[in-house]
């Protein structure tokens, strides 16, 4: 417990180094904000959740687009206190950071008990892992989802190593963890599902009915955090899960039909660049040794969530945001199988020097990657206050106060304009998510609703790019940001509407 205590203690103080150098960094190339345009929707919810106490995007208007209430509702706690809304998410995505770190810590000593190494190299590298950094200022659920996840597996370990007599509470507790995880992401389901059914065939071998009482404490405790926000987006919008759950699998329908494998490297990549990939070896090592026998209920989730996303939406962008949650399990694993392939102390000369270089070239990378996580970071910054921000601020400086705008990428028009809006993406107009991806509906849309604005980048799809040489929409307005240009991609567009009989 002491040594536990002290690690939470040092995760603490990575978190603040990672912040001093991440927003350090992005101040000094651009100003502070957030590298996701999806993380100025987060604050619109919260804005609104704090004064009128509805989860709506439009003031009075309650919406079925959030994918996070529970992050939506922490940081609607920065606007009732006051504070600065930048200030209070990347207290929040720290402190969720140093909790990731620790968590990881206790999971693997609890995994690993015969490599006392295990834990402290697990944590340290998750504490610095830039995915995890980069996504702790990014304003966005992912770290707060990262840390659940890891907190509802080391709960149910918890529950499986207990006395029988206090399994009822921990059970409860189990769901509710498991609750707030699916509040955070609607995947949550994923490893909420896989948790109930471990811990019922574990239950169920020791002390068969009691065994049951207890897994249906921890399904009525998930069922009570959930239903709720079922029943609201039932209410609202007439299906179980958020608007955009629905609208991101239609919009990159088109990538299903590269070959899975494809799928597959598409979705894992991302997640291994970085000191992990040293990992690999160490990591498929414990997954063999441990998948034909009784496959670890963390091992079993990874490949779970995978395999959902290579099938239903195998995309990489981001930094591959979506999968950034896998990456401590790939740490956890990864380090334990690493220390026990390692023969540090060998007789051998060449299998000593070569166990030492691997351990030392793993925290170089870590903090050679650390570092450039921050570059990184600072330039995804700057691409959206350059973009999206800068797009923002013109509709709010020279469009009428009645003007009908739509816009592809609604996050920071949406705090920052006040206008009444379309959203083609189809977070809080849901109604084009059938026809998110053809621009002819798109624009027969826009037109039978009296769009005065269109925003998107010319560049973003195919359909974007056929929609932008429409002569019913003129351009007034480049942002004209050079470091896109330099990658080689369009800059954002405003275009007045000019349709016929108007």
């Amino acid at each position: 417990m002491k040594t536990s205590r002290l690690f939470l203690a040092l995760a603490l103080c990575s978190a603040l180094f990672s912040a001093l150098l991440y927003l350090g960094w992005s101040y000094e190339y651009s100003s502070l904000g957030f590298p996701l345009d999806d993380a100025w929707i987060h604050q619109t919810y919260a804005r609104n959740l704090a004064h009128t106490g509805q989860l709506s995007y439009v003031p009075g208007q309650p919406s079925a687009g959030s994918t996070s209430p529970l992050w939506a509702a922490l940081l609607s706690v920065g606007y009732l206190l006051r504070l600065d809304y930048r200030v209070w998410t990347y207290f929040l995505g720290a402190f969720c950071l140093a909790l990731t770190s620790w968590t990881a810590c206790c999971l693997s000593q609890r995994l690993f008990p015969d490599q006392p190494w295990a834990a402290p190299l697990a944590g340290f590298l998750c504490a610095l892992e830039w995915h995890l950094t980069w996504a702790a200022f990014s304003g966005m659920e992912t770290i707060l989802f990262t840390w659940l996840v890891l907190l509802t597996m080391h709960l149910h370990f918890t529950i499986c190593s207990s006395p029988f007599a206090i399994r009822y509470s921990l059970c409860a507790v189990a769901g509710i963890v498991a609750g707030l995880l699916t509040l955070t992401r609607p995947e949550g389901l994923l490893l909420a599902g896989l948790v109930g059914l471990a811990l019922l065939g574990h239950t169920w071998r020791a002390a068969r009915w009691r065994g049951a009482l207890a897994i249906a404490g921890y399904g009525l405790a998930l069922a009570v955090v959930i239903s709720p926000w079922l029943a609201f987006n039932l209410h609202v919008s007439g299906q179980p899960f958020p608007n955009t759950f629905y609208a991101k699998q239609a919009e990159y329908r088109i990538l299903l039909s590269l070959p899975l494998w494809t799928r597959l490297a598409r979705v894992l990549l991302p997640t291994v660049v970085g000191a992990q990939i040293i990992l690999i070896p160490g990591f498929l090592y414990t997954a063999f040794r441990a998948f034909p026998r009784s496959p670890s209920l963390p091992l079993l989730w990874w490949l779970v969530t995978v395999l959902v996303y290579a099938l239903r939406l195998p995309v990489d962008y981001q930094h591959g945001r979506y999968l950034i949650p896998t990456i401590p399990v790939l740490v956890i694993f990864g380090s334990g199988g690493t220390l026990r392939l390692l023969r540090l102390n060998s007789s051998q000369a060449l299998v000593r020097a070569l166990s030492r270089i691997v351990a030392i070239a793993t925290l170089v990378l870590l903090l050679i990657f650390w570092v450039i996580g921050a570059r990184v970071y600072a330039a995804d910054v700057g691409f959206i206050e350059g973009e999206m921000v800068a797009v923002a601020h013109w509709l709010e400086a020279n469009t009428p106060a009645d003007a009908l705008i739509a816009v592809h990428d609604i996050g920071a028009v949406g705090y920052l304009v006040d206008r009444p809006l379309l959203d083609l993406a189809g977070l809080i107009t849901p109604e084009v998510v059938p026809f998110i991806a053809d621009e002819v509906q798109l624009l027969a849309f826009m037109e039978e609703k009296g769009a005065d604005y269109v925003v998107f980048f010319p560049d973003w799809s195919p359909a974007y790019a056929r929609m932008s040489q429409d002569p019913r929409l003129c351009p007034v307005y480049r942002t004209g940001y050079a470091w896109t240009l330099k990658q080689g991609h369009a800059n954002m567009v405003v275009y007045e509407t000019h349709w016929a009989g108007r």
